[in-house]
């Protein structure tokens, strides 16, 4: 789980991140990392059903109201609300799921992979882009 060599190959053929939970408040983690992202050349399509605008980019209020195709679902929610994202993930056919650091749910981890998905969980997508 979270191969280095995957993790490498996936950021470095992804292009669009759709990111669950993306806040417009710039203190906030989902920001930082999203925005980051953003300025590394990726485009990011926020996901969050109580905003309507983040990084300059219209928010969606769930994954498969967002335009595709979506390469990584980036997951800035709590544990618990990981299995419904993943199950849309699936639906969507997006190639990876990323649980950020703190974000764990093994059952839903299982259930991704065996759908095809990239599995990346309890890591930071800034921190491990910036190892590129």
């Amino acid at each position: 789980m979270n191969d280095p060599a995957e993790i490498v190959n996936l950021l470095r053929s992804a292009r669009m991140i759709a990111v669950v939970g993306l806040s417009s408040k710039r203190w906030r983690p989902s920001y930082g990392v999203s925005e980051y992202m953003q300025r590394a050349g990726y485009r990011i399509i926020p996901v969050n059903p109580e905003i309507t605008e983040a990084l300059g980019e219209k928010c969606y209020p769930d994954v498969e109201s967002a335009p595709g195709p979506i390469d990584i679902v980036n997951i800035f929610r709590r544990s618990e609300a990981v299995p419904d994202v993943v199950d849309a993930a699936i639906r969507i056919g997006a190639k990876a799921v990323w649980m950020q650091e703190g974000v764990v749910h093994e059952a839903a981890a299982a259930k991704a992979r065996a759908a095809g998905l990239i599995v990346v969980m309890d890591r930071c997508l800034l921190k491990e882009h910036r190892k590129l």
